[in-house]
């Protein structure tokens, strides 16, 4: 199992570090704009194998010479700014910097799964099934599998119940548009109700991102987290469900479209699609969600093609 990681940002190294703690692949490849970041980043987690399970061929590279991978992970960005107020702000530049990047990247990996982390990350999933010939269920963004991670978390202290065995998703944008299925959330077999304690955890978890970057200036460990619990589910065909962002031609009345749905993920990619059964206020923020996404992309990516 060969896997790269473009971009040793913040993000990028904490990746890099839980695969090799995790033993996930016995060929790491990083990569970055600056190779010397990317070399000190192998070399210092080299060092690192003589208290792992597993050995594992670690090096740094330029992304253009990354070839023949199984997993691509991308993580490459535009620096935030002090000034961002949300992740759609960084759209130009990234689209930019994809277009540039994902071309390559596909003709030398053709095999390969891309998983998605920079943002806006729904529109750049989009962008990426676009520029490659790989089929949408091989191209994933993280999406709101993060903010549905940080949902259970909150959630397990107020229920008392380990986030584990807690069954609840938020869907749609990684982004303010956003919204929970309470309808489908479970401890056990016991519903879990939406009441305004449980709405106000909701609204804490869709701000949590920019809180942590408010505070510390980044985020890494969450998401980091997250994409290796893809990571793991791919490598060991897991065929695990969780809410990731994909390009998809049609799901629950949606056509065309581009954001977090519930789907099973094995070696392959995303397997199926699974289509839970909404209520009429998850029917009504599904369809903003849609409307505002389909915006965004036409506006960003469809009609900048054709200037």
């Amino acid at each position: 199992m060969k896997i790269a990681i473009v971009g040793t940002g913040h993000v990028g190294s904490s990746i890099a570090y839980a695969i090799v703690l995790k033993g996930l692949c016995n060929h790491l490849v990083l990569s970055s704009r600056d190779i010397t970041k990317a070399q000190g980043d192998a070399l210092d987690l080299q060092h690192t194998l003589a208290f792992c399970e597993r050995p594992m061929i670690i090096e740094g590279s330029s992304t253009e010479d990354i070839k023949d991978c199984d997993i691509l992970v991308i993580t490459s960005s535009v620096r935030l700014q002090d000034k961002v107020t949300t992740r759609m702000e960084l759209a130009p530049a990234n689209i930019k910097l994809f277009k540039q990047m994902i071309p390559v990247l596909a003709q030398n990996n053709p095999q390969a799964i891309c998983i998605i982390i920079s943002n806006p990350v729904d529109v750049l999933t989009y962008l990426t099934t676009r520029l490659t010939e790989l089929p949408p269920s091989k191209i994933m963004g993280i999406g709101t599998l993060v903010d549905s991670a940080r949902f259970r978390a909150l959630l397990s202290a107020e229920e008392k119940i380990h986030p584990d065995d807690l069954r609840a998703y938020i869907l749609g944008e990684h982004g303010p548009n956003q919204f929970p299925v309470f309808s489908n959330a479970f401890a056990g077999s016991e519903q879990i109700a939406d009441i305004p304690s449980n709405r106000r955890i909701f609204q804490e978890v869709s701000l949590a991102g920019f809180e942590v970057y408010k505070l510390k200036g980044y985020t890494n460990y969450a998401i980091a987290t997250a994409a290796c619990e893809v990571i793991k589910t791919i490598v060991y065909d897991d065929h695990r469900t969780m809410p990731i962002s994909t390009y998809f031609y049609e799901w629950q009345g949606i056509e065309d479209n581009c954001f977090s749905i519930p789907v099973v993920v094995g070696r392959t990619g995303i397997i199926r699609y699974l289509h839970p059964e909404l209520n009429q206020q998850e029917k009504t923020a599904l369809e903003k969600t849609a409307a505002l996404m389909k915006e965004n992309i036409n506006n960003l990516i469809v009609i900048g093609d054709s200037d």
